[in-house]
């Protein structure tokens, strides 16, 4: 099946993509540009860098502007596979969703509304087994926001590794945190995978935080060999 991917630019798409290829085509990527950092639907920290991530995939990216408005960025959303299916021929959608019912419900009405097929490849699954998943695969990526309590800034750029995870799932545990950043706890941003032709090295980045809400926000990024 010839499929699109909802792509983010964090470990979540990019673990669905490499789990969707192994039984399909990818063909595309589909990305949508929110102006609104506080999207209920997309991801946004470092959200232009998708096209660099797609070169470095070697995959053709479509992407659509919203403003990022409650429900109306649906229709944003809608657009861009509607682009994708015109442009890639695309039978079906692939998502990153874990467990997040908004998310997942309503992208599910769009693709039932464009005749395409929605895939979850990570649906339902243990948020730590996950990780631990992604990491084993070889994806190397980093913290790049954080939005919940107690999340402190010395999380902001760190790569995710065995040693953090083991730290997210005693958070997990003590403040019912999603540690995969379901819940939008947490965003990250992949620098390298098994998918991944070339990889990204990252020269110049800022952080900024504040009340448990802080931002990595990557200035300066070039693509390398591997």
């Amino acid at each position: 099946m010839r499929l699109g991917v909802l792509f983010s630019g964090g470990k979540d798409s990019c673990f669905a993509c490499y789990r969707a290829m192994k039984e399909h085509e990818v063909v595309c990527l589909i990305t949508v540009l929110s102006a609104n950092e506080e999207s209920y639907m997309f991801h946004t920290p470092n959200i232009a860098l998708t096209k660099m991530q797609a070169e470095a995939m070697g995959i053709p990216i479509v992407t659509e502007n919203t403003k990022g408005e409650k429900e109306k960025e649906l229709a944003d959303l809608k657009n861009a596979m509607k682009k994708a299916k015109s442009i890639h021929k695309i039978e079906g959608i692939v998502t990153g969703a874990i467990a997040s019912v908004y998310q997942s419900s309503r992208i599910r009405k769009i693709c039932d509304e464009l005749d395409l097929k929605c895939i979850n490849p990570l649906w339902d699954e243990d948020q730590i087994s996950l990780l631990r998943g992604a990491v084993s695969a070889g994806f190397k990526f980093i913290i790049t926001g954080v939005f919940a309590y107690p999340l402190g800034k010395e999380l902001l750029g760190r790569e995710i590794n065995p040693e953090l995870i083991g730290e997210l799932g005693k958070l997990q545990q003590r403040y019912r945190i999603s540690p995969s950043g379901e819940g939008g706890e947490i965003e990250t941003f992949v620098m390298d995978g098994p998918i991944f032709r070339k990889r990204i090295l990252i020269e110049k980045a800022s952080a900024s935080y504040s009340d448990y809400s802080g931002v990595y926000r990557i200035e300066k990024a070039k693509l390398a060999g591997k």
